[in-house]
């Protein structure tokens, strides 16, 4: 059914299906009229017409997979990776409509402020009876450890807020959930307008709305004012808890785009009192600290003992005034959801206004009388356990036992549940781009808020906050977690006239101190980079040996009863079964009237490491690659994180591939699309620490995995000769080099002089061996006053003697001689052990490696 009363073609096609609503639309009026704040962008809209905003919208959804922008944790199983979709069509906010809001948001910012600073100082409320004792002291966000801080005198704990809200059925605005430990979404908010602009660019150049990027300008002056140093560029560090976490994307993303260090709890070390990064340079101390981890994973002291993710004495330094936490460790307490029910009546004690922005009708158990009610009618209400946050009781969608554990939980606990009235949301629209329609939506808003960088260091009832002119918007019912929706929206404010573009680098006030990347490199990210290198190189080896098995498979004959050159092939990808799996597999194959069972092996082998569950297959190895690269997000290029995005893509295509001749085009996309995004490291991440340890990662497993092959295919192999030499040069990448040099004659010692001793080709031992030297010989000494050289470069100079020395004419005739065979291998293991050995010596070295802690002595609460 289309709205009615419409008169413009164009727009009466693209609302065609769109269906009426008798509660608040945000598009319609109640005579089925577009609202007045929509016309404009309804106009562009129906003007491109369902087909080019079908084309625009696929656009957005690549420019997404291109980021890698996932809602999701990293999973490595191709299978649970999944991207959002976003919406073209955004969710637009009146310029009336944002004024009520911007000022009930600020409004609600400064009541948390000063109900923090009260719960944790004087507690005027719990002893005037505004708030229950039990309510407070119950929840797990209240940190005792944290009251009557004296440090925390004259300094903010709510610095930065989120409000998630809705527009319920009768038009009024709704709050369901403050977030003041470390709100999520500003990162994804600014990915969401930044796809929009390039999918959309002339409409989005000329729309009158509010821009986003001022209030990150906003949010980061307060963070410097936050610093106790007097430094012109204090340290502030963006702290995620990995590369495991749901929204990794966004805090790698938002620390690039703020110009924050990322770091992780093992890069930060408490000394003295201070916190500090360890780098290969040694401590660098931080001022200040955004986190993005909750609570009770900060300090596994004082909190949570067996969290892996946090910073031993963090409270403590934080208690010291020695370095500001944002927001500050106990913040979580804000969160509470029964604090819905008491905030009317906070607000008029704490600020002496009405509240503004209400939340959804919530009770309290504890209190006997809303126990009483709730217990009456479970099923009109939404259970909450607050011991689990993510946890909600539908007792209506719930079994019999179930529903009875619940009674008796409540009964017995009744103090730690919450119970909330479900709510009804306005429907907006938004373009579905399989069907080319326009279709009812519901949406939950995330708005945030930054308290002024001037207002730092005033009484909190002096606070004032800034709240971004935007946000994140999600589908699905009221209440669904913003992590579980498949669909997310730009939120678009409307300004009087459009609005100027705003970058983040700003104008420095005076000559500033010209810094290069260097030994402030924290270790975490100079491993990450190191073995980056290695499995990036492993799985260029893996690809292109896969690529050459696959070819040579091909043209094998299947009816053969023995298969040449596949068992030497296998051995090299290390798969190659021993004689009593041979026989085994080879006997529980039986008859093929087409395959003999020796080719059916073979190809049963190579095909499995195209699978994500061979542990040794080309998915595992990517996976290890990638996981890798997200934990140095930010030290990578837009244009090198693209080349990831699509090494992912070709690795899921891999997976799922059951065909040698698809198997094989894949791999040979992997090998060019690693040699994109090495090639775009080397050209544009700056050549100092970073970029030395991912070269030397490299080379290290490329040295070995020529050598291995040198041993295979000119002393160990089954089947040696011309077909296996072949497949070293096509590995290698040497073929057109052989083939100027030499023509058509082939001979061991020809590609032995090319792969091992000639310096000037970058496939060479040789010339990795120098280019190793150099790399080694140029990182941070870890004892620069000593005159004996480091065990990394001795091991290189062992390698590289062992290689110079050799007697060349001993090596001459391979083929006929076993004197010159013993003499090559022997070279081939002198060569190989220093390299194997050399990893562990730069590990050593260079990188953090940090002993899980553990609370020595367990302490527990006691009420006496």
């Amino acid at each position: 059914m289309q709205p009615s009363g419409i008169n413009d073609p164009a727009l009466n096609d693209l609302l065609n299906d769109y269906p009426g609503h008798d509660g608040q639309d945000e598009l319609l009026s109640p005579n089925q009229q577009p609202r007045a704040h929509w016309q404009a962008l309804l106009a562009e809209f129906s003007a491109m017409g369902p087909d080019t905003l079908s084309a625009r919208s696929e656009e957005a959804q690549s420019l997404l997979h291109e980021n890698g922008v996932t809602f999701n944790p990293y999973e490595d199983d191709p299978g649970q990776l999944r991207s959002w979709r976003l919406d073209c069509l955004p969710y637009v906010i009146s310029v009336d409509d944002w004024s009520y809001l911007e000022c009930g948001l600020r409004q609600r910012s400064r009541l948390l402020a000063m109900l923090l600073d009260d719960l944790y100082g004087e507690r005027k409320v719990i002893n005037e009876g505004l708030l229950p004792p039990e309510l407070v002291y119950t929840h797990p966000g209240f940190l005792f450890s944290a009251v009557d801080s004296p440090s925390q005198v004259g300094r903010p704990l709510l610095i930065f807020h989120g409000t998630d809200v809705i527009r319920d059925n009768d038009g009024q605005w709704q709050v369901l959930a403050d977030w003041t430990q470390s709100p999520a979404g500003v990162g994804y908010a600014l990915e969401n307008r930044i796809t929009l602009a390039r999918a959309l660019p002339g409409l989005y150049r000329d729309a009158p709305i509010k821009r986003l990027a001022g209030f990150l300008q906003a949010q980061h002056r307060c963070l410097a004012s936050l610093a106790s140093t007097q430094r012109q560029e204090p340290n502030i560090v963006l702290w995620t808890p990995g590369p495991g976490s749901p929204g990794y994307f966004e805090h790698a993303w938002l620390a690039n785009y703020m110009n924050f260090p990322l770091v992780e709890g093992d890069d930060l070390v408490v000394r003295d009192g201070q916190v500090a990064v360890r780098t290969l340079g040694g401590l660098h101390q931080v001022d200040v600290i955004m986190r993005q981890i909750n609570d009770p994973w900060c300090d596994p002291l004082e909190l949570r003992p067996d969290s892996l993710l946090g910073v031993p004495g963090l409270m403590q330094a934080a208690r010291s005034g020695q370095v500001h936490i944002v927001n500050a460790l106990g913040a979580g307490v804000l969160e509470h959801p029964a604090l819905a029910a008491f905030l009317p009546a906070l607000c008029q004690r704490l600020l002496g206004e009405s509240l503004m922005l209400r939340g959804r009708e919530a009770l309290w158990c504890g209190d006997q009388s809303s126990l009483d009610l709730v217990r009456a009618a479970m099923d009109e209400w939404v259970l909450r356990d607050i011991t689990r946050p993510g946890k909600v009781f539908h007792v209506d969608q719930m079994g019999l036992e179930s529903v009875a554990a619940l009674r008796s939980d409540l009964q017995l606990r009744p103090h730690l549940f919450t119970a909330q009235k479900p709510l009804q949301a306005a429907v907006t629209p938004g373009f579905d781009p399989s069907s080319k329609t326009v279709e009812r939506q519901t949406a939950t808003l995330r708005f945030f808020s930054s308290i002024e960088a001037e207002d730092i260091h005033k009484p909190v009832r002096e606070h004032a906050f800034r709240i971004m002119p935007g946000g994140l918007a999600w589908v699905g019912e009221p209440g669904t977690a913003m992590m579980k929706s498949r669909v997310v929206k730009d939120i678009w404010v409307l300004a009087s006239a459009p609005q100027p573009h705003v970058s983040m680098l700003r104008q420095a006030q005076g000559p500033i101190l010209v810094t290069r990347d260097g030994k402030d490199l924290p270790c975490r990210v100079a491993e990450s980079l190191f073995w980056m290198g290695r499995y990036g190189e492993r799985m260029d080896i893996r690809a292109r040996l896969l690529r050459e098995a696959l070819g040579r498979l091909l043209q094998e004959s299947p009816q053969e009863a023995v298969v040449t050159l596949l068992p030497d092939l296998l051995t090299a990808l290390g798969v190659a079964p021993d004689e009593d799996e041979l026989e085994e597999e080879l006997a529980a194959m039986g008859e093929h009237p087409r395959f003999s069972p020796a080719y059916l092996l073979a190809r049963d082998r190579l095909l499995n490491l195209l699978s994500d569950q061979a542990p040794d297959g080309l998915p595992m190895a990517f996976s290890q690659f990638v996981r890798n690269s997200r934990a140095v997000r930010d030290h990578l290029g837009d244009d090198a994180w693209r080349s990831v995005s699509s090494i992912r893509q070709r690795c899921n295509a891999i997976a799922r591939t059951k065909g040698v001749v698809t198997g094989q085009r894949l791999l040979e996309a992997v090998v060019v699309d690693l040699a994109a995004f090495f090639g775009l490291c080397n050209e544009t991440m700056p050549h100092h620490y970073g970029w030395r340890f991912l070269d030397i990662g490299r080379f290290i497993e490329r040295v070995l995995g020529t050598l291995q092959l040198l041993k295979l295919a000119l002393l160990t192999a089954n089947q040696p000769g011309i077909p296996l030499w072949e497949v070293v040069l096509a590995t290698t990448d040497n073929f057109t080099v052989y083939r100027r040099r030499y023509r058509s004659q082939l001979h061991p010692s020809a590609i032995l002089d090319l792969l091992l001793f000639d310096e000037t080709n970058p496939r060479s031992v040789g010339y990795m061996l120098k280019r190793l030297g150099r790399q080694v010989a140029r990182l941070p000494a870890m004892a620069e006053s000593s005159s004996y050289r480091n065990l990394e470069n001795r091991l290189i100079i062992q390698a590289t003697s062992t290689l110079h020395l050799v007697d060349i004419d001993s090596l001459a005739d391979i083929e006929h001689s076993a004197e010159a065979r013993d003499i090559l291998m022997a070279l081939l293991d002198e060569l190989i052990e220093p390299m194997a050995e050399l990893s562990n010596a730069v590990s050593h070295s260079h990188f953090s490696h940090v002993e899980a802690t553990r609370q020595l002595v367990t302490m527990e609460l006691t009420n006496k």
